[in-house]
């Protein structure tokens, strides 16, 4: 997988556009001087939380005994399931769950919306299969990061622009093209299972 590929995938799970909404309900009782160094303050803190996730997570994986084919396997169905989710999203909530009144401090803005368990999940997958290009999943995690706060400190103007409707429709796009790549991490998991199982 190269760093497009990688920053795409993370991008994809973490939907953005399909956010937005979620994002504004969540911020709409927050002070508006207050409004953009809230959104700031939750995106570092989503930062650290999945470069935590980036440098740490493959001894999770090392010290339970994961191997790649079940990692492979098993991330292919969780993507499905999140895919599945943003193209038949349940009635009044966004893949994330409720919503929480007040000014939000780390949930839902931080977790989950930004680092929520798809991303995680998906960094995990990422340096679980190749923990030696750290580099490269940095650099695929902090171009994520980058362009999906872009878009949410741009909420407003993405809401105006595109409309309820037109945000619904891309969140869709997405998760039809994150259910291709969910099935081909499925496929590639099985095809290495019995080779392994082979020899």
């Amino acid at each position: 997988m190269t760093i497009l590929s990688a920053s795409l995938l993370l991008f994809l799970v973490m939907d953005p556009f399909g956010n937005i909404p979620f994002f504004i309900s969540a911020l709409k009782n927050v002070d508006p001087k207050r409004y953009k160094k809230v959104v700031l303050r939750e995106l570092f803190i989503a930062l650290v939380i999945l470069l935590i996730f980036l440098f740490f997570g493959h001894y999770i994986l090392g010290f339970l005994g994961i191997s790649e084919p079940s990692l492979t396997i098993s991330g292919g169905i969780i993507l499905f399931l999140i895919a599945i989710k943003m193209i038949f999203p349940s009635q009044g909530n966004g893949i994330h769950g409720e919503e929480v009144d007040g000014e939000p401090f780390i949930v839902p803005l931080a977790i989950p919306y930004v680092a929520g368990p798809s991303a995680m999940a998906s960094i995990l997958l990422l340096t679980g299969r190749e923990p030696e290009r750290l580099p490269d999943w940095l650099i695929a995690v902090l171009v994520t990061w980058f362009t999906a706060g872009l878009i949410i400190f741009s909420a407003t103007f993405f809401i105006k622009f595109l409309g309820k409707r037109g945000l619904i429709a891309i969140e869709r796009l997405m998760g039809m093209i994150l259910i291709t790549i969910s099935v081909q991490m499925l496929l590639t998991g099985i095809v290495k299972f019995i080779r392994i199982s082979g020899n």
